[in-house]
Parts: C-alpha cells; structure tokens; sequence
C-alpha cells in the first residue's frame, strides 16, 4: 500500500492556503488511498526567534485544527514530531550526507537569513540545517508519496537526493519518495499582495485568511482584496494575478475551473462577493468542529500520544537500519532479570542485618 507522510509547522495561525493546500486533500483523498502519517513539525518552528509558549499553544491548535479537518484518527497517524525521537536520530545521519553547498542553496533558507538578518538578528544553524530534519520526517516512514505545495518541491528533491545517496554508500536503506502537488489551490495567494504566497508568518493579516476568522471578517478581507487594472475578470496569472488568485480560490472551494468561473462574473464586485461566500461555507463545518474539540482538550491529547507510539513503531526499524549501514553499533540490550519474591525478603534481610552491624 502507498504510504503518505506530511507535516504542517505551528509558527502561525493556519490559513486558508493551508486548508485549500494541502489539509482539505488529506482528509478528503490522502487518508483514504493510502496509509498516511500528518505530522505537526514543531521542531521546525525552533529555527528562527519564537516565543515557547506560543509555539506549544499553536501546536495543540494545529493539531486541533487538522481533526477539524476531517483528519480521522481511526485510519491514519497524526502526532507531533518532537513527540517521536526518531526524527532527530536520523536527522544527524542525514547531516552526515548532506552538503553545506546544497544546504545554502535552499531557497527558503536563502529568504528566511535574509529577513532574519534584516531585522539585525543572527541566523540559527538549525534554520540552515532544517531541510535534512524535513528529509528525516519523510524518510524515516519510508514514505512514498509527500502532498506538498509548489514552494516545498525543493525540499522533497533534496530529500530524493539524500536517499539516493546514503543508498548508493551504504545499502538501499530508504524509499526514494516523490512530491505530490494538488492541480488547484495549491498556491493561494495574499489578497493583498497576489504575488506572495496567502503565509503563516504575513505580520498585518490583511491578506490573510486565517481558519479560525469569523464569517464578518473574512467577507470584509476578501471584499477589500487587491485586484487589477482593468474592468474585465479574465483568467490570465502574469497580467491579472489578482483576478486569477480569487478565480483561483472560487475554484478550489466549490470544485470549479477557474477559466470557466472567469466568464460567469461581469465585475469584480461580482466576483469578491461569490469568493467571500464560498470561503465563508467551506470555512464552516471546520469552525464548528473546532469548537467542540477544544471543548474537550483530553481528546486531542489522546490522539497525539496513540499517534506518537505508531509512529515510533513504524519510523524505529528503519532508524535502527540507517545506524547499522552507516557503521554505527546497536544499543547492547540488559538481559531481564529474574526475581523472586523471596530473593526479595532475602535481600531486605541483609540489608537489616548490615546495618544492625
């Protein structure tokens, strides 16, 4: 059976990009067809300056949100990553494989620096390091298949790349997966600047829809989205890109084509109200069912724990096959210990006695 691994990090509130994304196709398509492990990366949200407590409150919300979903428990894995040490374990291996060349060449890593970098901070090594722990997410399942949007492509070809090469070195240890990206909504676009990608991390939130915002608030963020030159609503990404990203977002929400959506609207007008109403309703079972999860946390917890021991027990062999073909010796195991009630008495005796003395 196909096996699916995918991960969101909790630096953010998750948006509507995150949703049309990726979380709709794994609840809806992904779970079903294959065995799928979702995994909330919070290790990933360390890399850069963060607040603990903010990063442990938007992990249980993620993981919360990911059940809103439609994410079920009953037939894949959902857990936290820090929660499974195998993660790190074969991060280091992979580390040993891996370049500083093709570390510095990751896009994200390139953007990210430089913000950090701009706002007078210091760069973290874990951030330059962190495509190698992505690797290991994916790897360690021995995942075929990793749903992701257009800007992680490069992570799953480095990861490609890594399995590849420990393979060739030191014995086919790991499945050599490939990258699946959605044919619609899987680049959601800021509403207010259609040529950034709808992020976690946007600072004003005005062009962002996040999953938890009310009906009034996404209507007025999606009324006041930035459009185009021009009076015609046509589907063209290069010379209307605003246009195109609320066709695009219509089309994702109701199952529609995004050409075809362009000739059914007159004015912009027109087309903002139907997108507002769309994401509005389809926004609306995943509010609701939130509300009752976090009504009763004990049931999340839960999950997060049997999720974190099958995920232990499908990631542990293969890490404990990576350490052996990389060199690597195994953990002596203790031999069990066999004892009596009365070797016990025995024992306590002497130590009485011992200390008479």
């Amino acid at each position: 059976m196909t096996r699916v691994f995918s991960g969101v990090q909790p630096t953010g509130h998750l948006t509507l990009g995150n949703y049309l994304g990726a979380m709709r196709r794994w609840a809806e398509v992904d779970q079903y067809r294959a065995d799928s492990l979702f995994c909330v990366v919070d290790l990933h949200a360390l890399t850069v300056d963060h607040d603990p407590a903010r990063v442990s409150r938007l992990s249980r919300q993620t993981a919360t949100l990911l059940l809103a979903a439609g994410i079920d428990p009953a037939v894949c894995t959902l857990f936290l990553q820090s929660h499974v040490d195998e993660h790190t374990r074969l991060s280091y291996l992979l580390e040993c494989v891996a370049t500083d060349g093709e570390m510095r060449r990751m896009i994200q890593y390139k953007e990210k620096a430089a913000r950090v970098r701009d706002r007078g901070g210091s760069v973290r090594l874990s951030l330059l390091t962190y495509p190698v722990l992505m690797a290991a997410d994916i790897l360690a399942y021995r995942a075929d298949e990793v749903p992701v949007g257009e800007d992680q492509t490069q992570h799953v070809q480095l990861t490609r790349d890594l399995a590849e090469r420990f393979n060739q070195r030191y014995g086919h240890t790991f499945v050599v997966p490939r990258a699946t990206v959605p044919p619609v909504g899987a680049r959601v676009m800021n509403l207010q600047n259609p040529g950034s990608k709808m992020g976690k991390s946007d600072r004003t939130g005005a062009g962002v829809v996040y999953l938890l915002d009310e009906p009034d608030v996404v209507r007025r963020k999606v009324m006041r989205a930035v459009t185009d030159s021009g009076r015609d609503v046509v589907y063209d990404t290069a010379g209307r890109p605003g246009v195109t990203n609320l066709l695009e977002i219509l089309a994702a929400c109701t199952g529609g084509n995004p050409e075809s959506l362009a000739d059914v609207h007159d004015t912009y007008g027109s087309l903002k109200e139907a997108t507002a109403e769309a994401v509005v309703e389809v926004l609306r079972p995943l509010r609701e069912r939130h509300r009752e999860l976090c009504a009763d946390p004990g049931q999340v917890e839960e999950v997060l724990r049997d999720g974190a021991e099958k995920a232990r027990a499908v990631a542990r062999p293969t890490v404990d096959a990576a350490c052996r073909a990389i060199g690597l010796l195994p953990a002596a195991q203790s031999a069990p210990v066999e004892t009596s009630v009365g070797d016990v008495l025995a024992a306590d005796a002497d130590v009485v006695l011992n200390a008479a003395r």
